[in-house]
C-alpha cells in the first residue's frame, strides 16, 4: 500500500487507498464470493462434488485475475482439497508424478544445456545476418524460427527457453529494457506462437495425445502429413498475423539498432569458438532432440528423455550443468502445472468433471451434424471449455474421448471433429491455460493484459482462416 504526504498529517497513520488496492480487494472478493456461492447454491449435488467445484472455482478465478501467484494459488487449492478430504492425497497430488510436470523441468535443463552450447547465439547470428537488423524484420525472423524449431523440438518449453535467449539479445541490440514495448512485444509474440504452433504440427504433447485419442477412440488413422497439411495455411497466416499484430499492439520505441547495420552484421557473423563444454552441451542437446523425434521407434517418454538427459548433464566428469544452473531454474511453473493437473484429477475422481463434460458436450452434440454449424461450435466451445479445465492436457483428455464416441455413434467424421477440437485448445487468453504461457510469463517481460490482447486477436484470426480452410481446402484433402 502507498501513502501520500499531507501537511500536518502523519502519512504512516493515515494511508490513502489507491485504485490498485481496490482492484486487489475486488479480486480477493471474487476468489471468495464465487466459491461460497457455488457451495450454498441448491444444485442438488453431493457435498464432495460441490466442494470440488467450489475449490476449483477459487483456483481458476485466482489464476484468471492474478489475485495470487499462479503456483501459490494452485498449492492453496490442493491444500483445501486435502484439508476437507475431497479426495485421497494420491489423487490430489497426482500432478507431481505426471509426465507433463516433469517434462517442464527436464525441458528447462535441456534449454540450459542448449544455451551453454551457444545454439541460441548461433541461431541469432544466422537470423540477423539474413533478415536484416530493423526491429520489424527481426521480430518476423524470430517468429519464423519459433515455427521451424517446432519440427525438431517437440517441447514448447524447450523452444521457448531457446527463443527467450535470442530475444534478450535482440533487446540489447536496441537498448530495450523490461517494460519496454520492444521487450513486451518480443516475449508475448514468441510465447504465444510457441504455444500454438505445436497444435498445428504433431510435435507437442497436446497434438501427440490428440492423435492417439482420435485413433484409439475414434477408430481411424491420422497421419502426420495430413495433420500438417491441413493446418499449414493457418500456420502461415498466423506467422504474419502475429508479426503484424505485435507491431501494432506494441509499437517499438525505435526501429533502429544502436549500431549500424554493417557493424551489427559483422558482429553477429563472428561466431564464438567451440569449447569442450559447448561441444558436450551441443552433443547432449542433439541427443535429446534425436530421442524426442524418434519416440515412435523406441517408445521412451519425452519426459523421461528430457529429465534423464538433463540429470546426466549434472553427473561428475560430465559437468555440462552444475548446481548454479540448477538453482537458476524457476520451479514455480513446475508447481503450477502439477496443481492444475491435480485439480483436474480431483474433479474427475469426485465425478464433478463428468457432470461438467456431459453437460457441455451434450449441448454441442445437436450442432455436430452440419459442418457449417459444427465448426464454430467446436472451436469456440473448446475455447471456453478450456477456461474451466485450465491445462490443455486435462481439457483434451476429459472431452475428446466423449466427442469421439459421439462421432462414431452418429456416423460423423472423427478425424474432422477431433482435429478442430484439438486445435481449439490453442486459443488462449490467460497464462494458467498452458505451461508454456506460464513459463513465458515467468520471464517478467510482459503483463497478463498483453497476453489477453494478442491472444484474443490471434484466436479470432485463426478461426477465420480455419473456417476458410474447412470450407474450401480441407475437402481437397479428403476431410
Amino acid at each position: 500500500m502507498t501513502a501520500v504526504e499531507v501537511p500536518g498529517v502523519d502519512a504512516r497513520k493515515s494511508p490513502v487507498p489507491t485504485n490498485g488496492n481496490y482492484i486487489k480487494a475486488a479480486k480477493t472478493l471474487a476468489c471468495v464470493a464465487v466459491p461460497l456461492a457455488i457451495w450454498f447454491m441448491p444444485l442438488g449435488l453431493t457435498a464432495p462434488i460441490r466442494a470440488a467445484f467450489a475449490i476449483s472455482a477459487f483456483m481458476i478465478i485466482a489464476w484468471m485475475t492474478e489475485a495470487m501467484e499462479y503456483a501459490a494459488a494452485g498449492l492453496v487449492g490442493l491444500l483445501l482439497f486435502w484439508f476437507f478430504g475431497i479426495a485421497e492425497p494420491a489423487v490430489i497430488f497426482s500432478g507431481f508424478v505426471n509426465d507433463t510436470a516433469w517434462f517442464y523441468l527436464g525441458a528447462m535443463l535441456i534449454g540450459a544445456m542448449a544455451t551453454k552450447s551457444g545454439l541460441p547465439q548461433r541461431i541469432a547470428n544466422a537470423v540477423i545476418a539474413r533478415v536484416g537488423v530493423t526491429y520489424s524484420r527481426l521480430l518476423l525472423g524470430l517468429i519464423i524460427i519459433t515455427f521451424l524449431l517446432t519440427f525438431v523440438v517437440p517441447s514448447g518449453a524447450a523452444v521457448l527457453v531457446i527463443m527467450a535467449s535470442i530475444a534478450m539479445g535482440v533487446m540489447k541490440l536496441f537498448g530495450a529494457e523490461k517494460g519496454s514495448n520492444i521487450g513486451r512485444g518480443l516475449f508475448v509474440a514468441i510465447t504465444y506462437t510457441t504455444s500454438i504452433f505445436n497444435k498445428m504440427i504433431i510435435a507437442g504433447t497436446a497434438s501427440i495425445m490428440s492423435r492417439s485419442i482420435i485413433e484409439q477412440t475414434g477408430g481411424v488413422r491420422v497421419s502426420w502429413g495430413l495433420w500438417f497439411g491441413a493446418f499449414l495455411p493457418v500456420a502461415i497466416v498466423t506467422i504474419f498475423a502475429a508479426w503484424w499484430l505485435t507491431l501494432k499492439l506494441f509499437p517499438p520505441e525505435t526501429n533502429e539498432p544502436l549500431m549500424s547495420a554493417a557493424s551489427v552484421r559483422a558482429q553477429y557473423r563472428t561466431k564464438a569458438a567451440w569449447t569442450p563444454l559447448s561441444r558436450k552441451a551441443a552433443v547432449l542437446s542433439a541427443f535429446a532432440l534425436l530421442l524426442w523425434t524418434t519416440d515412435w521407434a523406441h517408445g521412451v517418454s519425452p519426459s523421461i528423455v528430457a529429465f534423464g538427459v538433463g540429470l546426466f548433464a549434472l553427473l561428475p566428469f560430465i559437468d555440462v550443468l552444475d548446481e548454479n544452473d540448477f538453482k537458476k531454474i524457476n520451479l514455480l511453473p513446475f508447481f503450477f502445472v502439477a496443481a492444475a493437473l491435480g485439480m483436474g484429477e480431483v474433479l474427475k475422481t469426485t465425478g464433478a468433471l463428468a457432470i461438467l463434460t456431459d453437460s457441455f458436450i451434450g449441448g454441442i452434440e445437436p450442432l455436430l451434424a452440419n459442418k457449417a454449424i459444427a465448426l464454430p461450435a467446436l472451436y469456440w466451445g473448446g475455447f471456453f471449455y478450456h477456461f474451466v479445465t485450465a491445462s490443455e492436457i486435462s481439457m483434451l483428455v476429459t472431452s475428446l474421448p466423449v466427442l469421439m464416441e459421439l462421432a462414431r455413434a452418429h456416423g460423423l467424421d472423427p478425424v474432422w471433429i477431433g482435429m478442430i477440437w484439438s486445435f481449439s485448445s490453442g486459443g488462449k487468453l490467460f497464462a494458467y491455460e498452458s505451461a508454456v504461457l506460464v513459463l513465458g510469463y515467468s520471464f517478467g517481460y510482459f503483463r497478463h493484459t498483453d497476453l489477453i490482447k494478442l491472444g484474443l486477436a490471434l484466436t479470432i484470426v485463426d478461426f477465420v482462416v480455419l473456417a476458410g480452410c474447412v470450407a474450401f481446402y480441407w475437402p481437397l484433402l479428403g476431410l
